[in-house]
C-alpha cells in the first residue's frame, strides 16, 4: 500500500495546523497550504498546486470565519467560501481526488429543539452561515467523491479561540458574564482531526456531523474550563461566573440559539462516534500543560 498524499488548504489555521502534524506523524504525504502557497481564489492556481502535487485527497479547511465581519462584507464571506470553494472542487475533480469539505452548524436556523440531522433542511441566518452553505452546494455539485463535515465550536492548541480566551479573562476579570442560552457541542481539534483522517481513508461519501458528543451552553462550557484548568493546570481565577442572555451581547451576526447535531452519519455509516466534550477538554488542557 503506497503512502496516502493529502493536501490540506487553510494549514495555518487552528485546525489545519493540528491535520497537518497529525497527518505527518501517519507517515501521509502532506502538503500544507495557506494564502502564501494557493490562493483558493484564483482558479487557474489551484488546478495548477494541486494538479502538480496529484493528492489522493484534498482536505478543504480554508474559509472566511470572522462571522460578524461577513455581516458587512459580504464579497469577501463569497468570494472565499463560496467561490474559493469551487475553485478547490473544480481542482481536486481535475485531479481525480476525493475532497473534504469543513462546514459549520451555522448553515441551520438554529431555532431547533432537537439535534439536528445531517439531512434535515438548511436555513442558516447569518452571512457566514450562508456563504458556507454556498460553498457546500458547489462542493456537493462539482466533486464526485465528497465528504462534507459540518462541525462546531472549535477549539485547539493554535490560533485564538473561547477556551483560551476564557482562561485568559478568569483569571484577570472581577466579574465574567457567559451566554447560557446558546447551546451546541464544543470540538477539540485533534478528535476532530482524528476523525477526518479515517474518513479519507473510506468511499462513505456525504454528508457528516463531527462534533465532540454530548452538548452544553457557553456559560456551562466556561464552567468545566474553569474547573478542568484547576484541576490540570492548577490556575486560580478571580472571575465571578455569571450566566446572561444573547440580549446581553448584541453582536452584527445573529448566532444559532440551538446547533446541537446529531451524529447519523458516523453511526450508519459503521464509524466510533466521537467522544464526550469534555473529554476532549481534559486533553488539550494536558497538552496546554506539556
Amino acid at each position: 500500500m503506497s503512502t496516502l498524499k493529502v493536501l490540506v488548504t487553510g494549514s495555518a489555521g487552528q485546525l489545519g495546523q493540528d491535520l497537518v502534524l497529525l497527518l505527518q506523524n501517519q507517515g501521509y504525504e502532506v502538503l500544507g497550504c495557506d494564502r502564501q502557497e494557493m490562493d483558493i481564489t484564483n482558479l487557474e492556481q489551484c488546478v495548477e498546486v494541486i494538479g502538480g502535487f496529484g493528492p489522493d485527497a484534498v482536505i478543504h479547511c480554508a474559509a472566511h470565519t470572522a462571522v460578524d465581519a461577513a455581516e458587512t462584507d459580504i464579497d469577501a464571506a463569497y468570494l472565499i467560501n463560496a467561490t474559493g470553494s469551487r475553485n478547490v472542487a473544480v481542482a481536486a475533480e481535475k485531479a481525480g481526488a476525493k475532497l473534504v469539505y469543513i462546514s459549520t452548524d451555522y448553515v441551520f436556523d438554529g431555532n431547533g429543539t432537537r439535534p439536528y440531522h445531517e439531512y434535515d433542511n438548511t436555513d442558516p441566518k447569518s452571512i457566514y452561515g450562508k456563504s458556507k452553505r454556498a460553498g457546500e452546494i458547489l462542493v456537493q455539485s462539482l466533486s464526485s467523491k465528497f465528504f462534507i463535515v459540518r462541525t462546531s465550536w472549535v477549539y485547539g492548541k493554535y490560533g485564538n479561540n473561547f477556551v483560551k480566551t476564557m482562561l485568559k479573562l478568569g483569571q484577570e476579570k472581577p466579574l465574567l458574564q457567559v451566554v447560557d442560552d446558546q447551546k451546541g457541542s464544543p470540538t477539540y481539534t485533534v478528535d476532530l482531526a482524528n476523525f477526518l483522517l479515517e474518513l479519507i481513508q473510506t468511499e462513505k461519501y456525504g454528508v457528516y456531523h463531527a462534533s465532540n458528543s454530548e452538548a452544553c451552553t457557553w456559560y456551562e462550557f466556561t464552567q468545566a474550563i474553569f474547573a478542568e484548568a484547576e484541576d490540570i493546570l492548577g490556575l486560580k481565577f478571580t472571575a465571578r461566573l455569571e450566566p446572561c442572555g444573547t440580549e446581553q451581547f448584541p453582536r452584527p451576526a445573529p448566532r444559532p440559539r440551538y446547533s446541537v447535531m446529531e451524529h447519523l452519519s458516523i453511526r450508519t455509516n459503521g464509524f466510533q462516534d466521537i467522544r464526550p466534550w469534555r473529554e476532549g477538554l481534559r486533553d488539550f488542557l494536558f497538552e496546554m500543560k506539556e
